[in-house]
């Protein structure tokens, strides 16, 4: 496949007005698309959303400039959480989707990332495609003229059609009436769809994060802040409170007594709900190596299997559909309910778990018991530019040591992250204070590495 110079795990990303994230990559990222999909021989139709970024009204400008320069029409529906996009995409019968966001970054980062026409995220292969043909236009590469021109259009009525949509997963037969629910939209792109999925389904929804002003995305908000979501749970006495990350694909979620659950407790809730009511596909989920060992240990337990993929949501995605299994998910919140849509989604996995909640009329509290988490420490290195461990030599012996140290008593994970400029170091075991010293001397000698002055801790 060869080195990808654009694309991450997550489209391509980075800050907003620099490269690669300008308009003149937009521009030539819309064209490199169409050429690319015009390879099937006929004329596109291309859906874009994003989220609330301010950054947002320059790419999705320009993308829709390349795209319509390429002779291809564009349907914009404005902010639209990621799952939304490839729900219009599918639904429309688009030839692919494009998502202009960066999901948890702060407002002055941004993203583009594609899906395909069934609302799939585009696999490596067609990226690398368009990234290759990308590198190979010239500003002088002439598209067609007079009435093969694309249009632009904007689809008024897409937050309506995906609120239905999102609703079909939650039974028919039940309500959400005497549920009180905090739900924190991180002033992103969930902003309108979530507080209508919610209240009309019979919630009573204490509303936080949105009134999105293009800078306070994911700004002291959503789920990169759980402190806030456990706290206004508390402060309104609510049943259970969810918070959404600003591309609205994942979610986290609080008890009744403010206890932050997150996506291990989440996919064991789930998944041995679905066991019993023999929903489970294959009798197995799909998750990643970040995922808490005492999901393996409670799978193991119950007869459910469980498979690793790459870390990262499209990973998990190739597997499930590869190996035939409806479940899968990440220890952020990104969990994939396939039978109802074919990416993460932030309200489709509230529902599920609400849906359990009422079924059960067991709150959530009672529900997080089937699990007890190892501890986990997660130090997210700023890193200037990325080496490979064999140049961190270093770093690995430390690793080794430590792995040593702890034998069976616990792991340790070290890995770039696919969406922004940090080296990840996951270390997990029984005692906190002991793998939080780990951590933090992996942390030191990553500094050290790269030349950096360690915090004091």
């Amino acid at each position: 496949m060869g080195i990808r110079k654009l694309f991450g795990t997550d489209g391509v990303r980075g800050q907003a007005n620099r490269y690669p994230l300008t308009s003149e990559v937009a521009l030539k990222l819309g064209m490199a698309l169409v050429h690319v999909l015009k390879a099937r021989g006929k004329k596109l139709k291309i859906v874009i959303g994003k989220d609330t970024r301010i950054s947002g009204y320059m790419l999705e400008t320009a993308l829709s400039s390349g795209i319509c320069a390429m002779g291809s029409d564009v349907y914009l529906v404005g902010p639209m959480p990621t799952p939304g996009v490839a729900f219009i995409t599918s639904s429309m019968r688009a030839d692919a989707g494009v998502v202009i966001s960066a999901s948890h970054n702060p407002f002055y980062d941004n993203g583009i990332k594609f899906f395909d026409s069934n609302g799939f995220k585009f696999d490596d292969k067609v990226e690398k495609q368009i990234e290759d043909l990308f590198f190979g236009l010239k500003s002088g590469d002439a598209g067609p003229t007079g009435v093969n021109i694309g249009k632009a259009h904007r689809i008024d009525d897409a937050t309506g059609r995906y609120v239905i949509f999102t609703k079909l997963s939650f039974p028919k037969n039940l309500t959400l009436n005497g549920l009180k629910i905090v739900v924190d939209c991180a002033n992103g792109a969930n902003y309108k769809a979530a507080p209508e999925v919610f209240s009309e389904l019979g919630a009573e929804v204490v509303l936080e994060g949105a009134n999105p002003d293009g800078i306070n995305i994911n700004d002291g908000c959503g789920s990169m802040y759980p402190d806030n979501l456990s706290a206004a749970v508390k402060k309104s006495g609510a049943d259970v409170g969810l918070a959404l990350d600003g591309d609205g694909d994942r979610v986290i979620f609080s008890d009744e007594n403010g206890k932050i659950l997150l996506g291990d407790e989440f996919l064991a809730i789930c998944a041995l709900h679905m066991k019993s009511e023999g929903e489970l596909k294959n009798n197995g989920i799909v998750t990643t190596h970040m995922s808490n060992i005492a999901l393996e240990l409670l799978f193991k337990k119950h007869g459910i299997k469980i498979v690793y993929a790459g870390v990262g949501d499209r990973y998990i995605m190739e597997k499930m559909l590869k190996d035939g299994y409806n479940l899968g998910g990440e220890q952020s919140g990104h969990i994939i309910f396939l039978d109802d849509i074919n990416t993460g989604d932030g309200i489709i996995s509230a529902l599920k778990l609400l849906s359990v909640m009422v079924k059960t009329g067991m709150p959530l509290s009672e529900l997080r018991k089937v699990i007890d988490p190892y501890p986990q420490v997660l130090f997210n290195v700023d890193v200037p530019y990325r080496k490979s461990m064999e140049e961190l030599p270093a770093v690995s012996e430390k690793i080794a040591y430590f792995s040593e140290i702890l034998k069976d008593r616990g792991r340790i994970f070290v890995r770039y992250s696919g969406t922004q400029n940090y080296l990840r170091v996951l270390v997990e075991g029984r005692d906190y204070d002991e793998i939080n010293n780990i951590g933090c001397a992996i942390k030191e000698e990553i500094e050290k590495s790269f030349g950096k002055t360690p915090d004091v801790i």
